[in-house]
Order: C-alpha cells, then sequence, then structure tokens
C-alpha cells in the first residue's frame, strides 16, 4: 500500500534536512582539513554524529515513503528535536535569525505533515 501525498510532502522534506545535514558534515570536514578544530577526537565525533544523523533522516523519508509508522515515529522525534534547537537558539545574543527560521520552519512543516499523514492512513485504514 502505497502513503498518501502528505507523506510524499514530509519524505520530501525529511530527505532535504538529511541532504542539508550531510553538507553541514562536509563543512566540517573541510573545517578540520583546514585546522580549525581545537580537538580532533571532538571534532571527528561530531563529523560521524552528524552522518548518523543524516542516514537515520534519509531513512526516516524512505520509510515515509512507503507508508511504515517507524519512519514517521523516528521523524517526529526529529522534528522535535530541531523545534527544541531553534528555540535555544532564541537565548543567543544576538539572536541568529536565519539559522532559528531554517531549522525551525521546516521542523515545524514536517512535524505537520507526519502527523496529517498518520492520520490519512489511519482514516484509509478504517474506511
Amino acid at each position: 500500500m502505497r502513503s498518501p501525498g502528505l507523506a510524499l510532502a514530509a519524505a520530501a522534506v525529511l530527505a532535504a534536512e538529511g541532504a542539508a545535514l550531510i553538507v553541514f558534515a562536509l563543512i566540517e570536514l573541510v573545517g578540520l582539513g583546514a585546522g580549525d578544530a581545537a580537538s580532533l577526537p571532538t571534532a571527528l565525533a561530531l563529523i560521524v554524529l552528524t552522518l548518523i544523523g543524516a542516514v537515520a533522516l534519509v531513512a526516516f523519508a524512505i520509510g515515509t515513503r512507503g507508508g511504515h509508522s517507524w519512519a514517521r515515529s523516528g521523524g517526529v522525534v526529529f522534528q522535535v528535536l530541531a523545534v527544541a534547537l531553534a528555540l535555544a537558539s532564541l537565548t543567543l545574543q544576538p539572536i541568529p535569525w536565519l539559522f532559528t527560521v531554517a531549522v525551525g520552519v521546516p521542523a515545524v512543516v514536517c512535524f505537520g505533515l507526519l502527523i496529517a499523514s498518520t492520520r490519512a492512513e489511519n482514516e484509509r485504514a478504517v474506511d
């Protein structure tokens, strides 16, 4: 059974977020090569964890497109964490508005799409 259009939209946002994390990890890797890291083990751990998060988001995107509840659940967890990160960035001075909006808005949109997709799948299963 294929998922509805809402799941496709949610999967697209999850995939875009995964791609953004891959780009961020590559930027950090270039910075590591340029000698910008104060601690090599810490920098490597951050890069590896970022790549793990990216792979997870891509897996959730694929699973969400396939209509799997585990993928939607994982995607919701990532979106909640992203919203928390965006809200936490509001405590910095000066406030990094570009970061806050770039992280928070897609997270809220994807959260809504994942919840709506779940509701649509459940309604379709009842019919």
